[in-house]
């Protein structure tokens, strides 16, 4: 059974619905106006569910932890609301669990390293992805989930769980990512913005192949950009912006189609696409030919004229022509002179 009531003007507690909930598959009433806490007793009732999707709504409180009965469960939306707790590591109970969205509640806490080595319905098991879950006989449910990156809502619709997405962003979050993320083999989207994470980027995303947007932006990350992450050859949406990353930016694969945006709010960042050019350890500037120091004394000269009158750039090509024309009168005048003197003597 499938319950969608998208985008309408409800608003209230959800428990005038509690009726429907034993025999639901997927429940969607996201982006309208529920308000109060999530009831236990829902969890505890709707062990058939495979998507919930309650983002958009105006819910508080804790997260229930009778939500681990829903074994089934392979999508869950619990976006912006006001949701404060801990970080949910008990989810790991749900071993289908494939799309997590968190983003933009007051979920506080340490990411549990465990948390990301239980994600099984996010792993590749035996060599083959998990198939897709369906509704009914012989027939998929589409779903959909938005992912937030730079300020835009990019839309996925994918066959039920064929689409893997963990999105942590907008919460209060610490701690470092650590290499275990790696076995996260079948995720398509990782989004961890706007928390406070810190340490390296693990060089171990670069294992996640399947990865099409990847989002670590405004948090304390440091070090540099691991090269092991030009292996995301369907990486199509990445963002690092805004943390305190510094070296040479990787320029091979996928790397080479990303804007500057990617990477601003970095200030020790260097190399394309950003126009802060890297010094190269052991690079020497080359030796100007002979000659050539005179021209750049001129050409600095020039500048500086140029620089100092900014907005008034026809007056400095004035007094730059004024000066050059009476230094050349001077230069006749002295040559006349001196060439009168030598007709003289030769007299």
């Amino acid at each position: 059974m499938v319950l969608v009531l998208r985008a309408n003007r409800f608003y209230g507690p959800i428990k005038h619905l509690e009726n429907n909930f034993p025999k639901l598959d997927v429940l969607d009433i996201a982006s309208n106006n529920f308000s109060g806490q999530l009831s236990i007793e829902f969890f505890q009732a709707t062990h058939k569910l495979r998507s919930l999707k309650i983002n958009g709504n105006n819910l508080e409180g804790k997260l229930p932890r009778s939500l681990a009965n829903c074994k089934k469960l392979e999508v869950l939306d619990l976006g912006k609301n006001m949701i404060h707790d801990t970080f949910p590591y008990w989810l790991v109970k749900l071993p289908l669990l494939k799309v997590l969205i968190l983003r933009s509640n007051r979920f506080y806490g340490e990411v549990s390293v465990d948390f990301f080595q239980s994600l099984r319905g996010m792993m590749v098991i035996d060599g083959n992805k998990v198939k897709p879950s369906y509704v009914g006989d012989n027939y998929y449910y589409k779903d959909s989930v938005t992912i937030v990156n730079r300020g835009f809502e990019i839309f996925y619709q994918k066959i039920l769980t064929l689409l893997t997405c963990l999105d942590l962003s907008n919460n209060n979050f610490h701690g470092r990512i650590l290499e275990e993320v790696q076995d996260l083999k079948s995720l398509h989207v990782l989004n961890l913005s706007y928390n406070g994470l810190f340490g390296p980027i693990p060089s171990a995303l670069g294992s996640l192949t399947e990865l099409e947007s990847l989002d670590l932006s405004r948090n304390s990350f440091s070090g540099k950009i691991p090269p092991q992450l030009t292996s995301l050859t369907f990486l199509a949406v990445l963002n690092l912006s805004y943390n305190q990353l510094d070296g040479r930016i990787p320029e091979s694969n996928q790397f080479g189609t990303f804007s500057n945006d990617s990477y601003i709010g970095n200030p020790r960042l260097c190399g394309v696409p950003l126009t802060r050019k890297c010094n190269e350890v052991g690079s020497k500037m080359l030796p100007p030919k002979e000659n050539e120091d005179l021209w750049i004394d001129g050409l600095s000269v020039w500048k500086v004229v140029l620089m100092g009158y900014g907005c008034g750039l026809v007056i400095g090509f004035s007094i730059g022509y004024t000066v050059l024309n009476e230094f050349g009168n001077k230069w006749i005048a002295i040559f006349i002179q001196n060439w009168n003197q030598k007709r003289r003597r030769s007299k």
